[in-house]
């Protein structure tokens, strides 16, 4: 095997590994999004994390950067619940935030 060979090999490896971290960072970003919507809606126990998997669902159920946050306010706004999309907007950065930190952790 050429040295080529072993750089690209690497390369792959890498591109795999990340590929995967991200896609972990994301689910855990989108569990702890429904966590925190589930707690404004009013959600407990079971039903809280009944609500945070059609979270994790709507994220992969559909193609797009803004799936979950669309499904939140739309969630949020249906309950009554007074939040802006910009409040919405800065808790998903910080979910995001400790999502990864959380992964890395790990």
């Amino acid at each position: 095997m050429t040295t080529f060979d072993e750089r690209e090999r690497a390369f792959e490896n890498k591109f795999q590994h990340d590929q995967d971290l991200l896609f972990r960072i994301r689910a855990r970003r989108d569990k702890l999004a429904g966590l925190w919507a589930a707690d404004l809606l009013g959600l407990k126990g079971a039903e809280a994390d009944a609500y945070a998997r059609q979270i994790l669902d709507a994220d992969f159920g559909t193609a797009g950067p803004h799936d979950i946050r669309t499904r939140l306010i739309a969630d949020l706004q249906a309950r009554n619940v007074d939040i802006s999309d910009h409040r919405v907007d800065k808790e998903l950065d910080h979910i995001l935030t400790v999502a990864r930190e959380q992964v890395m952790a790990e």
